[in-house]
């Protein structure tokens, strides 16, 4: 039984590592925009940019400039992809007024990027709000369950390696105080990875991955891995967090709502 879950698991991140592979994308032209209205959105695991665009779209309806960035989050380690990041928030940040703040968003180990981002970039204090989306943030037991499983899985996959809990404190996260960080975890396991994790999860992430001790706001959402980033309840907590550095508050009702 056991060597069919773990074939099953072998199966299901490889599947899930080739079903977006690299692409070419048309850059989203970089524009001039209002302090604080900038958010870069983050993908996870095997993804691109393609995949927040859902949500880009919602920011947008709200008059944020959303540009999604595209990472090497499959066959590099977390902190290479970072490196990557760091280099394209520089771009963005010289398109931007001096010292305009900006926002961002990450989906799964997008939210680990954004954090690494944080901990070592001295563009970080231009970042006055981060949203982390079902993001491991303590390592990902299915990660975990894939290096017990094949050392080689980790080794060419080396997005997986990163996301061990073993390695997560060699990516050295700590977050700024001048950055309000909050996080969404989800909790509906109906994904068949789901069924390998003893906790409550999304299918992929365990609740208790998400929460750290540090974050301003934390709040557990009923969605499954890949869909929370999809959905317009999410969309409605990522504005509200940006508007009022909380999950509960209530921005100006003047603004509006999502359609």
């Amino acid at each position: 039984m056991m060597r069919l879950l773990a074939i099953s698991l072998l199966s299901a991140l490889l599947l899930a590592a080739c079903e977006n592979p690299p692409q070419n994308h048309t850059r989203q032209p970089l524009q001039e925009n209002p302090p604080g209205k900038t958010v870069i959105l983050v993908h996870g695991y095997a993804k691109d940019a393609d995949d927040m665009q859902r949500l880009a779209g919602f920011l947008e309806k709200r008059g944020y400039k959303a540009i999604a960035v595209d990472l090497p989050l499959t066959f590099d380690h977390v902190h290479e992809a970072a490196g990557v990041f760091a280099n394209q928030v520089e771009e963005i940040l010289s398109k931007l007024p001096d010292n305009a703040s900006v926002a961002m968003a990450g989906h799964s180990t997008g939210g680990l990027v954004i954090r690494y981002f944080l901990a070592h970039s001295p563009d970080s204090k231009r970042v006055s709000h981060a949203v982390l989306i079902a993001t491991p943030n303590q390592g990902s037991a299915l990660a975990d369950i894939a290096g017990d499983v094949s050392d080689l899985l980790v080794e060419t996959f080396a997005t997986l390696d990163s996301l061990q809990p073993e390695n997560i404190p060699e990516l050295g996260l700590a977050d700024p105080d001048e950055t309000r960080i909050g996080a969404i975890a989800g909790n509906k396991s109906t994904l068949a990875l789901g069924r390998l994790l003893e906790k409550e999860n999304d299918g992929r992430v365990e609740v208790e991955s998400v929460c750290y001790p540090g974050l301003d706001d934390f709040v557990v959402v009923p969605y499954h891995h890949n869909q929370i980033h999809h959905t317009k309840k999410t969309a409605e907590l990522v504005i509200r967090f940006l508007e009022t550095g909380s999950f509960d508050k209530q921005p100006d009702p003047d603004t509006g709502s999502i359609n």
